[in-house]
């Protein structure tokens, strides 16, 4: 058994060599092909890499024959255009040797002329000189006395001229700005005109019935009593059917009165607490209107983005009168007039709106705090950044302060316009009939007159006279005389008339 495993290994090691023989010839003859196709590829590959090498030569030759041509082609166009500079620098130095050798020629012939022009001036002055001399011998005079003499006759001759054109000029001037003056006037007063509110210290409230006025007046009065003391107003209760009057110097105060009775009577409940509680009501209302009324105005003038409490207290003239005319309206107009006037004067148009709008800001205070309203005015407005120029409009429209600026002048001609402007304020009836008296006592006091009639609303005054005292020449001197005295004693607006009439009659009957 050993014996047959012995020889089944020496067989299977026998097997295992003849194989690994086997496979060790069959590698051999594969590798001699490998490399014998080996061997084929790397001539063919050499071969090509020679061919490719002799045509990338061939084409390098190609290429730098090509660039040498270009290279000396280009050069070629340098070298001419370097030869053409040449030939040009050439041209202009011989040309600016030309003009150099031209110059030279011009100098010398100027330094020539120069020296003629020398001498000539040399021998005139030697023949002014003679002439001097000349003149000197037969004249007698000196040439400084001759020119003493001849400059004192000019100065003389001008000094005459000139007064006579400045007196020209004065008569002249005087005549264009009197008539400019008045045209522009006119024409300021004509473009504005504003409807007048008539002054007045008692508004009425209408009540539905007679009953009202016993419940306004309350039990005992206290209602009534209640309403005075909250407004400050008196109140009138008399036989006037449907109708209460309130009577005060403040129409602030009687506004706010008229407005809370209003109230009262339309609600009906009226007693003493109610009537306080309205009597507030009315107060914030009419303050509210105030404001709203200093806006309003301020726009309507263009005087925009002045300060809310100038608005507020400036709206207060609302209710403020003088001798008829309304305040806000008269403020309103005073600013349209000031800018037109500014127009026409090339002042300083704004300033003249704003000065003219706010110049009586003073009179909404004035009976509250001591001083003038202009310079009341003026403290407000500068407590509140108004304007510097502004401010001085409003403390010089009545002369406090002298004015200094045009603009300043031209508020004060603005707010005089306004005021006395035909239409502008009402007069009372009372002081209307005294200043008619006035002007009558006056003319009758003369001797020799019979009557007196002041016509056309005081603007002329009629004097009759006794023809048997006051003869015709007298009577011219009476008419000058009426005049000066109504001139010294009466203050007035415009001017008077005054007509001496003076007749006989001769009269009798047929029997």
């Amino acid at each position: 058994m050993l014996t047959v495993i012995i020889v089944g290994v020496v067989i299977g090691a026998f097997a295992l060599a003849v194989g690994a023989l086997l496979g060790y010839l069959t590698k051999v003859r594969v590798s001699k092909g490998q490399v014998e196709g080996a061997e084929r590829s790397a001539s063919s590959i050499l071969d090509e890499a020679k061919s490719k090498q002799r045509e990338t030569l061939l084409e390098a030759k190609e290429e730098a024959i090509r660039l040498r041509s270009q290279v000396e082609a280009e050069f070629q166009s340098r070298r001419d255009d370097a030869q053409r500079l040449e030939q040009r620098v050439a041209s202009k130095e011989e040309s600016l040797d030309r003009k150099l050798e031209a110059q030279e020629r011009r100098e010398q012939e100027s330094s020539r002329q120069q020296e003629q022009i020398k001498q000539e001036k040399a021998q005139l002055e030697e023949l002014r000189q003679d002439q001097i001399k000349e003149i000197e011998r037969v004249s007698g005079l000196t040439a400084g006395e001759a020119r003493e003499l001849l400059l004192k006759e000019i100065d003389e001759e001008i000094r005459d001229d000139a007064a006579r054109r400045l007196r020209l000029i004065e008569a002249e001037t005087k005549e264009k700005a009197e008539g400019r003056s008045r045209e522009i006037l006119a024409t300021v007063m004509q473009r504005l005109t504003t409807d007048v509110v008539g002054e007045t210290t008692i508004s009425v409230v209408p009540i539905p019935s007679d009953e009202m006025k016993g419940r306004i007046i309350g039990r005992e009065g206290r209602n009534i009593r209640a309403l005075e003391a909250a407004t400050g107003v008196d109140l009138i209760i008399d036989d006037t059917p449907d109708a209460v009057a309130l009577a005060c110097f403040d129409p602030v105060r009687r506004e706010i009165a008229r407005v809370a009775l209003t109230r009262l009577v339309q609600d009906g409940r009226i007693h003493p607490t109610r009537v306080e509680e309205m009597v507030e009501k009315a107060r914030e209302e009419v303050e509210k209107t105030m404001t709203e009324a200093g806006e309003e105005a301020a726009i309507e003038a263009k005087c925009t983005g002045l300060h809310p409490e100038v608005l507020k207290t400036f709206g207060r003239l609302k209710y403020r009168m003088s001798y008829g005319q309304n305040q806000l309206q008269h403020a309103v107009e005073s600013a349209h007039i000031a800018s037109m006037l500014a127009t026409e004067l090339k002042a300083n148009v704004d300033v003249c709106r704003r000065g003219a709008l706010l110049h009586d800001l003073g009179k909404a205070i004035d009976h509250d705090v001591e001083g003038t309203h202009a310079l009341l005015g003026a403290e407000l407005a500068k407590r509140f950044k108004v304007n510097q120029e502004v401010v001085h409009c409003i403390e010089a429209h009545h002369d406090e302060v002298e004015p200094t600026t045009v603009e300043a002048v031209i508020v004060q001609i603005a707010d005089a316009i306004s005021g006395a402007r035909p239409g502008a304020r009402q007069e009372t009836l009372e002081f209307y009939i005294k200043r008619l008296e006035a002007l009558e006592s006056v003319a009758t006091d003369f001797e020799g007159v019979e009557k007196a009639f002041a016509i056309q609303a005081g603007r002329e005054i009629r004097v009759i006279v006794k023809p048997e005292t006051i003869d015709d020449m007298e009577a011219m001197r009476l008419a000058r005389d009426v005049s000066k005295k109504i001139e010294e004693s009466l203050e007035y607006p415009g001017q008077i008339k005054v007509t001496v009439v003076r007749e006989t009659r001769a009269v009798e009957y047929a029997r």
